[in-house]
């Protein structure tokens, strides 16, 4: 039954129904938050035993040398050797450093801006405009550093094996277009995965500026919902054998395999990029925290070690993500009014509600005590064209809340429908 085929008289008797479910719903003075993609208290308990590593006495790498003293940019072997393996990716082309990869995206984006890269003419603050390529829907934090320093953001749309070729080879004819962002592994909200052969076209296109960077953001590299690891694609070969060894620029990360904040994170890109990278970086510092990666390294023990870790998160991440998805079928699905992703793995489930009612859904929400990400926080300026996209996030909430959350926003986006259609 379309909300969309019913005529006036079914439209006023759906929406008092939904009016009075709402009602109710207010009535139970909610205080819940769907709004961030973190992980919940079972899984952080997930990483307790990091909590009593190295252990006094284990103060020593691979190498032999002493994890506690200064140097060492590039991080540690034990942990590198790991997370290379992890990734399929050569090991002499990773550097392990702090936190998550968003430290390390905003350093490359900072020092492009202020000293240029290797393929620089200039530095890009010397630029008239810098443009940056933002893939929509897309992450918040991701637009949110380009938008800090100025640069002109242009959307391209994600299809179904990533983001829009035709589109991006179009902007790219601009020498002004100096990078894009990609979250190619169960991207952020949608779920989706970039295929190779949207990858191998990213290596080889022809870009206008001879320093474009992808910012290859592999965040979710690992973290499947289901038995099954995904692809990575070791991108920095594909465009070493494009002839374009510097174009990509790939992180990873333990930010929601550990502790957030306090894990380790991986930057994999050429030989010629790392040492631009860590060229500036050991002017601001004397190398990363080498304990936390021995910590770490400990912990995960090889490659498989991690997986063990990741099918522990997944078991408790699935259920949470299959009821959302159950509870919207049920209360959405015949109504024509929504569509959503159904991820594999990752964080978020992506859903586009009728447009122009994305806003007044996450006021509804907000109003039963319901907490959303914003409107629009998936594009760039948080400035959705057809306010249409909402952001999920099923992982910190208990099943139980989950429901009685997913429950309200259902009424939420059928209220906002029936509004907007008149009724």
């Amino acid at each position: 039954m379309s909300l969309l085929d019913l005529d006036t008289d079914q439209r006023a008797e759906f929406a008092a129904r939904i009016r009075k479910d709402y009602e109710e719903l207010q009535a139970r003075n909610l205080k819940l938050d769907l709004t961030r993609g973190k992980p919940s208290s079972e899984q952080l308990d997930i990483g307790n035993p990091l909590l009593s590593l190295p252990g006094e006495g284990n103060f020593r790498d691979k190498d032999g040398a002493d994890v506690r003293n200064y140097g060492n940019l590039k991080g540690i072997r034990d942990i590198r050797e790991i997370w290379s393996d992890l990734l399929g990716v050569e090991y002499e082309e990773v550097a392990a450093g702090d936190a998550s990869s968003l430290n390390i995206m905003f350093d490359l984006i900072a020092f492009a801006h202020s000293f240029g890269t290797q393929d620089s003419e200039r530095p890009w603050s010397e630029e008239e405009q810098v443009k940056w390529i933002c893939p929509v829907p897309g992450y918040d934090r991701h637009f949110a550093i380009t938008e800090k320093f100025g640069y002109e953001m242009l959307t391209v749309p994600w299809l179904e094996d990533g983001p829009d070729m035709d589109a991006i080879r179009e902007a790219v004819k601009d020498p002004q277009v100096k990078g894009m962002w990609v979250v190619p592994t169960f991207a952020n909200p949608s779920g989706h995965v970039v295929s190779r052969d949207v990858a191998r076209q990213l290596a080889e296109m022809e870009t206008a500026a001879p320093d474009f960077r992808i910012i290859w953001d592999n965040a979710y590299a690992v973290h499947t919902l289901t038995d099954e690891f995904p692809e990575v694609i070791d991108v920095v070969a594909l465009a070493r054998e494009a002839g374009n060894p510097n174009r990509f620029l790939h992180m990873s990360s333990t930010s929601k395999i550990t502790f957030a904040g306090s894990g380790v994170s991986f930057f994999n890109s050429s030989t010629d990029n790392i040492n631009w990278l860590l060229g500036t970086q050991g002017t601001r510092g004397i190398g990363p925290n080498k304990v936390n990666q021995l910590r770490h390294a400990l912990y995960f023990g090889d490659a498989e070690g991690v997986r063990a870790i990741m099918r522990k998160h997944a078991s408790l991440l699935a259920p949470k993500f299959s009821r959302v998805l159950e509870i919207l079928e049920k209360n959405l699905g015949e109504y024509d009014v929504a569509r959503w992703t159904e991820p594999k793995g990752g964080y978020f489930i992506s859903m586009d509600v009728l447009d122009g009612t994305a806003s007044r859904v996450v006021e509804l929400a907000k109003n039963a005590g319901i907490a959303l990400t914003e409107a629009g926080s998936s594009f760039p300026l948080h400035d959705d064209p057809n306010d249409r996209n909402i952001r999920l996030a099923p992982s910190m909430p208990s099943v139980e809340d989950l429901e009685v959350a997913m429950e309200g926003v259902t009424t939420c986006v059928l209220l906002a429908a029936a509004e907007k259609l008149g009724a």
